[in-house]
């Protein structure tokens, strides 16, 4: 069983230019994170950021992409990207926990996340944002977002904000439980195991 855990994925489309490395830390590491976004959406920007500092990972994300036309491709293509890469780092899941569950606040808004690292791509995800937009990011897209990377990566994931006035706040919860729910998820039980009753995820 490999003990790093990494991937870097190249992403080209007609609409958007991507580049994707992710190192996955582990619950007890020391290592300093390197975390550099910049996919020129700023909310989106400050999400994934949340997602990969509470996630422990090291991860730098670079995108070109159509905002001439809207947010749309960028966001959808960058998730699916980070999908594909933590897809990647991980191999064949031997070894991790598979479950992973958080509840995370910020300030009055409170997030549950559960994350199966099953092999079966689900999303249910419940954000309940009134805006239309976050910054430069709109409000639609952001549980977009998540599905669109849950399917990239294979896993099944549960979001909902329990509660909150601000959709800054319930958006930023809700990345953050995702983000402390797969670093558990993902942690290495210390054998080699692959934890199904199938023998196989």
């Amino acid at each position: 069983m490999s003990t790093e855990r990494s991937a870097t994925i190249t992403r080209k489309t007609n609409e958007t230019d991507i580049k994707v490395s992710l190192q996955i830390g582990s619950l007890d590491s020391a290592s300093e994170q390197t975390i550099d976004i910049s996919t020129g959406i700023g909310f989106l920007d400050h999400m994934y950021h949340a997602l990969a500092k509470h996630a422990k990972w090291s991860l730098t994300l670079a995108c070109k992409g159509d905002l001439h036309i809207d947010d749309h491709h960028t966001a959808e293509d960058t998730a699916i990207a980070l999908g594909m890469a933590l897809k990647q780092a991980l191999g064949e899941p031997r070894g991790i926990r598979r479950f992973g569950h958080a509840y995370c606040p910020l300030d009055e808004a409170l997030s549950r996340a559960v994350v199966d690292i099953s092999g079966r791509p689900h999303a249910v995800v419940d954000l309940g944002l009134k805006r239309e937009m976050i910054g430069t990011l709109s409000c639609e897209m952001i549980p977009h977002v998540l599905m669109s990377f849950a399917t990239a990566a294979g896993i099944t994931l549960h979001v909902d904000v329990l509660k909150g006035d601000n959709d800054h706040h319930r958006a930023e919860s809700a990345f953050k439980a995702l983000a402390v729910a797969i670093r558990e998820a993902v942690s290495r039980t210390g054998s080699n195991d692959v934890p199904s009753t199938k023998g196989v995820l």
